[in-house]
């Protein structure tokens, strides 16, 4: 069996405390990063080579073709291909889009999936479709970790996560703000083929201080 630690973080666009929020990360240790709010515009590669120096990581995939959604892994994890998606523009709104990577990790392969959805509710079940329709193409173990934008009761998120295991359970603890959380806008949603081992929210002062979104980290086994 296979073991993996999965974190899934909304950086608000790196605005917040950066030594706090590599220490933040430094301290969870994913194999696998999916970031929302990553860099996205000039400079963006370097950007995102930095943020993952930062992190003691590697890019996987994402940056400005994803819109800002940015996967990175560690060395034990191999990324072995990448691919993106956008969503249809609506006039006055925040081009969106997804990072897909496909990894491996020993003798298994698995797809990592982020995305960080509208703060439109009028838009987001159409991203969310959009989003959905690709994610069933593929035929790996999925992952996803996302800013949905709503509350599990929603829509979108009820339709991302069909078919996919919530890693939080019972577990709703809110994740936005930092500041007074009082929704759980972050979320893992894993494949049946794998095992929710733990699920965490990390609620610490250094959390605080990285991002107006808390973290949110699951151990994930499968074949």
């Amino acid at each position: 069996m296979t073991k993996l630690r999965v974190l899934s973080y909304n950086v608000h666009g790196l605005k917040d405390d950066r030594r706090s929020l590599a220490a933040v990360v430094r301290g969870v240790a994913p194999d696998v990063a999916i970031l929302q709010e990553a860099p996205r515009r000039f400079r963006w590669r370097q950007k995102s080579a930095d943020l993952a120096r930062d992190f003691e990581l590697v890019v996987g995939g994402g940056g400005l073709p994803a819109l800002g959604n940015l996967i990175l892994t560690n060395l034990r994890v191999r990324a072995v291909e990448s691919w993106n998606i956008r969503y249809p523009l609506t006039p006055g709104r925040h081009m969106r889009g997804a990072a897909f990577v496909r990894c491996r990790v020993g003798r298994s392969t698995f797809v990592a999936v982020g995305s960080h959805l509208s703060v439109d509710a009028t838009e987001r079940p159409s991203q969310a479709e959009l989003l959905k329709q690709h994610m069933n193409e593929v035929p790996e173990p999925l992952l996803f970790g996302g800013d949905l934008n709503e509350n599990s009761g929603g829509a979108a998120w009820r339709m991302i996560a069909d078919g996919l295991t919530d890693a939080a359970g019972a577990d709703e603890r809110h994740t936005f703000p930092c500041t007074g959380p009082r929704e759980r806008l972050d979320a893992v949603f894993a494949d049946p083929r794998m095992t929710v081992l733990q699920y965490d929210v990390v609620d610490t002062p250094e959390a605080r201080a990285a991002s107006d979104h808390f973290p949110v980290v699951v151990d994930l086994e499968f074949d």
